[in-house]
């Protein structure tokens, strides 16, 4: 029997910000593989659905090799062709069929919460990673877009910038995108002292001024 996996962009969050086609697929799914809040979120559209929790990559390689299902269905944060767990499959599962259902990305909500395009602005992900920071704000040509994580925070990268000279940027923070609770703050780079607390689930973005 051939074997399908199907990776659906939830969005940035809100079960409203959902397509239509995603809906209809996690809804006909025989097999949902999500993160524990991702989970979460689909809870309306569930009936009989088996779910798999996702925490770690070999558990759920086992899981899905010993599946006698014919698809399985991945649910991905936001953009499935950025940082997500579709590069990962598709090199451990290459002799499997794909389909994938893009998302609306937490960066494009942003954006349209600003009321602004984002073409001009280099897309960069320190969530897990690291990257010439410096170089990339100064190459692009309105700023860059950051996916952060816990130590690479928007106030450390503010702080890091600002002991490197770099003060011509305006910091906006994204948090909890798309839920009720969103907030989104926004301040010069070297004011950054007077921002400082725990940002929740966040996007940043170092505007050039």
């Amino acid at each position: 029997m051939d074997k399908k996996l199907i990776v659906v962009g939830l969005g940035p969050g809100n079960i409203e910000y959902l397509t239509k086609i995603a809906e209809r697929k996690i809804i006909e799914a025989e097999i949902i593989v999500g993160g524990t809040r991702q989970l979460q979120e689909i809870k309306p559209l569930l009936k009989n659905q088996k779910l798999y929790e996702l925490k770690r990559f070999n558990e759920m390689k086992n899981f899905i090799l010993k599946s006698e299902s014919g698809e399985i269905l991945f649910l991905v944060s936001g953009d499935t062709g950025f940082y997500s767990l579709l590069n990962y499959l598709k090199r451990e599962f290459s002799t499997y069929d794909f389909e994938v259902i893009p998302g609306i990305s937490a960066y494009q909500y942003l954006f349209s919460t600003l009321k602004e395009s984002w073409e001009r602005y280099t897309l960069l992900s320190l969530h897990g990673r690291e990257c010439d920071l410096i170089s990339k704000l100064e190459e692009s040509e309105a700023g860059v877009i950051v996916l952060t994580d816990d130590k690479n925070t928007p106030i450390s990268i503010s702080k890091y910038l600002v002991e490197r000279g770099i003060t011509n940027v305006e910091v906006v923070i994204g948090e909890r995108l798309s839920y009720p609770d969103e907030r989104v703050t926004r301040f010069m780079i070297n004011q950054y002292m007077k921002y400082i607390r725990d940002y929740k689930i966040n996007i940043t973005v170092l505007r050039k001024v």
